[in-house]
């Protein structure tokens, strides 16, 4: 059966975590954007949005998923990190992101989205709602996928969501590694 994402749930520890956070927190934050003309559509995403793209720290953190997800299941041709964001999510706004995939098939770079990561920042207890979704395939375990430090590694073709957080804030981290453009 063919594998289309890979999970380790506690796979970052608090320690970590806090330093992902301080780091997030000297950053500038802004509202997130779609890929369709680079704008702010409430309707499809809803959430604030720090870029830490040239943390090589966090970089470097989140390479070893990749590199052991792409070897177990994908067997992509992928060479570094596009971006990477953090992401909060709050009930006093609605936060959500609607159905999409992670790949702008507009871009004209040499280089596509292969492989997201998304690493779970905020303990469960700490909001409601917002749970990930995946459209076209199997979901991890929902309680797995809340635990505070759990890393999802998956196809960035794939369609998914995050449903509307009801109360609380949740908090994310999530990143792109590239490869050559899809053939």
């Amino acid at each position: 059966m063919r594998l289309n994402w890979q999970m380790w749930h506690r796979g970052i520890d608090p320690q970590t975590i806090d330093k992902i956070l301080s780091i997030a927190a000297a950053s500038e934050s802004q509202k997130a954007k779609i890929f369709a003309d680079n704008k702010e559509d409430n309707n499809i995403r809803k959430s604030e949005i720090k870029w830490l793209s040239d943390n090589h720290y966090i970089r470097d953190l989140l390479w070893p998923f990749v590199e052991q997800a792409n070897r177990n299941a994908f067997g992509f041709d992928i060479c570094s990190v596009g971006d990477i964001q953090y992401t909060e999510y709050s009930a006093d706004n609605k936060g959500h992101y609607n159905w999409h995939h992670d790949i702008d098939w507009n871009d004209d770079k040499a280089f596509d989205r292969k492989l997201s990561v998304t690493v779970q920042l905020s303990d469960p207890s700490e909001y409601k709602g917002g749970e990930f979704q995946f459209n076209e395939t199997e979901n991890p375990q929902r309680e797995l996928l809340k635990i505070k430090g759990t890393v999802l590694v998956f196809p960035s073709y794939l369609s998914h969501k995050v449903y509307e957080v009801t109360e609380g804030k949740r908090k994310s981290l999530v990143a792109w590694f590239e490869g050559p453009r899809w053939k």
